[in-house]
């Protein structure tokens, strides 16, 4: 069913979209097909990555993407996509920032830019185009996707981690901010079978404790749009992830964080 909101005037002749960043692959290229099959009301969803050709093929699937190709750490993508959403006015029912950028080492091991670009992609980008759409998102859908390495510092993940807890911040002080206006949801799952995990090397260099919890994205993503329909504040698929929100929460974060960076020194070890 359609997500019933109150019609403003002129509203009517509003288009319907829904906006998906990081829509080329994984958790994003998941949400634009779940939302196009579980949303009618949804005329076109506007489908935001760097991969051109990726995007295409999404486009041969699901014929009512509408492709925005860009690069979301300039500055120059939100000035193009502002214009567009200044010209059509669009009602935005579903906005997910999914768009995201992970490293697995020290920090010391890190070269400066790939930290950069986490922080970029995952905190700055997310919030500028959060922003930018919030104009156009009344009684909508807000889902940013943060992370259960939002919960806890993660040594050997701490650049990635600190941007998540960024999120899952922002995301529970906006979803303040506007209620009444629009829903906010923070997505925190543990880790998706994506491309995402192929990069950051995969299960053989992943630590034990996160193993159990590797997730299907359709799961994932199914959740999260239900978790949003239904107004929550966070959306946390599985109960291994759930009993370690728990955890992160009863237990001193030093405890957390040793147990974390022994078991990443064994798997750095094998």
């Amino acid at each position: 069913m359609c997500i019933k909101r109150k019609l403003e005037k002129g509203d009517d002749m509003r288009k319907n979209i829904a906006i998906v960043t990081g829509a080329s692959c994984g958790m994003g290229r998941e949400f634009v097909r779940q939302l196009a099959k579980k949303e009618p009301c949804i005329e076109e969803i506007w489908a935001v990555a760097r991969n051109r050709t990726a995007l295409e093929a999404l486009q041969r699937e699901v014929p009512s993407v509408r492709i925005f190709s860009t690069d979301m750490t300039k500055q120059a993508s939100f000035d193009s996509l502002k214009l567009v959403l200044e010209k059509e006015k669009p009602h935005i029912s579903w906005l997910v920032c999914s768009a995201g950028a992970g490293t697995q080492k020290e920090v010391a091991k890190t070269e400066c830019r790939d930290l950069e670009n986490m922080i970029q992609l995952n905190c700055t980008a997310l919030t500028l185009m959060t922003r930018l759409c919030l104009p156009y998102c009344r009684n909508g859908q807000i889902l940013l996707l943060a992370s259960g390495a939002a919960f806890v510092p993660q040594p050997g993940f701490a650049v990635y981690a600190a941007s998540k807890a960024y999120v899952l911040s922002f995301a529970r002080a906006l979803r303040r901010e506007l209620k009444g206006q629009v829903r906010v949801t923070a997505v925190c799952p543990g880790p998706v079978d994506t491309p995402f995990l192929d990069k950051m090397g995969g299960r053989e260099h992943m630590p034990a404790f996160k193993k159990p919890f590797i997730a299907s994205p359709h799961s994932v993503v199914r959740k999260a749009i239900k978790d949003g329909k239904k107004g929550r504040e966070l959306s946390v698929y599985g109960i291994s992830m759930r009993v370690t929100q728990i955890f992160c929460k009863l237990l001193p974060h030093r405890i957390m964080i040793n147990i974390m960076y022994k078991s990443k020194r064994g798997v750095d070890r094998a």
